[in-house]
């Protein structure tokens, strides 16, 4: 058996504050999102303003049935809201934390 540097307390501490499986594993899906550059190339777009999918599949230079299968996966994760107006349906970042974590990235690599 390894001996261990930690004293009782702290590793219970610890052990206490690490999150249960269910919360882990969404956790690791939230980051998992922002694992692909399309999906981090629309959520930088809606960062900057609420969109419909053509203006924003025009912007980002992507075809629709593939930002569609993007967008579905993203609302699915609590990335994006969206918003239906008529017949248009609007995408927009789901919170200010999104943005927050985007930033926190940007600032981390130094951009």
């Amino acid at each position: 058996m390894i001996n261990s540097l930690l004293d009782n307390r702290t590793k219970s501490i610890v052990k206490f504050y690490l999150p249960e499986k269910e919360a882990l594993t969404d956790i690791a899906g939230l980051f998992n999102v922002f694992s692909d550059e399309t999906r981090v190339k629309i959520i930088s777009a809606l960062s900057m303003s609420e969109m419909c999918v053509s203006d924003l599949a025009d912007i980002i230079s992507l075809n629709q049935t593939t930002l569609s299968h993007q967008l579905k996966l993203l609302r699915q994760t609590k990335i994006v809201k969206t918003r239906r107006q008529g017949k248009i349906v609007f995408y927009s970042l789901f919170s200010k934390t999104i943005n927050d974590i985007m930033m926190t990235g940007v600032r981390q690599l130094g951009y």
